[in-house]
Order: C-alpha cells, then structure tokens, then sequence
C-alpha cells in the first residue's frame, strides 16, 4: 500500500497571522507531497513496501538517501501538521505534558527558551525536536535535513513528541531571515492537547 498524502486536520488559513495561507499550501501540497511521491518511487518493488513510515525510518541508514530522506520528510511533516492547530489563546501545556516539562525545565518559559535556542541555531535545514526517552524522560535536540530522533542516525533517539520545522520553505513567504520571530509566532498555534496525547502514549 503506498503512502499518501495527508489532508491538514484545519484550513490552510486557519493559522494567520503566524503562518500565513499561501506558505500552508505550498508547504504541504508541493514539498510534502513531494516527500510522499518520492517515498513510494523509492521502495515500491523492495521489500520496505508495505511496512509502516516509523519501521522504515528506524532503519533509514541502512536504506540509502532517498529512503532517508524523503521517509522523514513525510514522516516529520505528518507529525508537523498535527501538533499545530488554530490559535485558540491557550498557549500552554496542560495535563502531564506540562508537568514533566515543569519538573525538568522548571518553567515553560525556560523550556520554550531551549527549545527556541535549538531550532534558531539549527545551522542550515532542519528541525527541532521535544522528544521522549526509553526512560520516559523529555529531551530538546534537533536534526539536520529531514532527520528525526526515531532514525538510526540521530545523534539522540527518542520518540518525538513536539517538531518544528525550520527548513526556509517553512518561514520564508511570511518572515524572510527572521527565523526567531517564526519559532516565537509558531508557540501560538501549537496544540499542546495533541502534543500531551503523543506524550502519554510514547512514554507508556
């Protein structure tokens, strides 16, 4: 069965003013699509077809870069989408989510500013990552390109929780080189709910 391209969970202009229409659009109906069709080029006749994106990915050094690659892409993207939703004014953690990021950051402030650090100073194209250990315990990282922390070749592993994109095409139609003023507007539209679901369920 190949992947396919996700619908986004609201409108593609649900999110302005902190990111705007036309970037949603292209964002996810050129470059996500794009991942998704290149993914299916890329392991249709092997026997990585039919297997679920986090088997595939798990593996990703092994398969070769176009594997790696556009596997993460769909994969980081479909989690991207997910974890945002339109601004509703509640723009902090609740539940469990927000009391382990409070026993390890002591505030969400704190956390917010480590994880703004890791996705600004994210040299070049990639992303940032709140992630999940095998002791069940929260981390920041980030990645290169479209790496993420379930592959094999990340420097820390863990399952991902909270993603945020900072290739240019994420940003670059609304805020130009203004990556910082892009991650500060993007704490706007996170949907700290969903967030607190994949929290719950990754820790077990």
């Amino acid at each position: 069965m190949a992947f396919e391209l996700p619908d986004l969970p609201y409108p593609k202009d649900s999110l302005e003013p902190h990111i705007d229409a036309q970037t949603m659009e292209i964002h996810h109906g050129k470059h996500h699509a794009g991942y998704v069709s290149k993914l299916n080029n890329a392991i249709e006749g092997t026997d990585l077809a039919g297997k679920s994106i986090e088997e595939i990915i798990s593996n990703a050094g092994k398969h070769g870069g176009a594997v790696r690659n556009n596997g993460g892409g769909h994969y980081n993207h479909s989690l991207f989408w997910s974890i945002m939703s339109p601004a509703s004014g509640n723009h902090e953690p609740s539940g469990d989510v927000a009391e382990a990021i409070k026993a390890k950051w002591g505030t969400f402030d704190k956390f917010k500013e480590e994880f703004a650090n890791a996705a600004a100073t994210r040299f070049g194209s990639g992303w940032a990552w709140l992630c999940v250990d095998d002791k069940g315990e929260l981390f920041i990282t980030s990645t290169p390109n479209q790496d993420n922390p379930l592959m094999d070749v990340a420097d820390e592993r863990g399952t991902p929780i909270l993603g945020l994109d900072v290739w240019e095409h994420a940003y670059y139609l609304k805020y130009q080189n203004k990556r910082p003023e892009y991650i500060n507007h993007w704490f706007m539209v996170v949907n700290w709910e969903e967030v607190n679901k994949r929290y719950s369920s990754a820790k077990g």
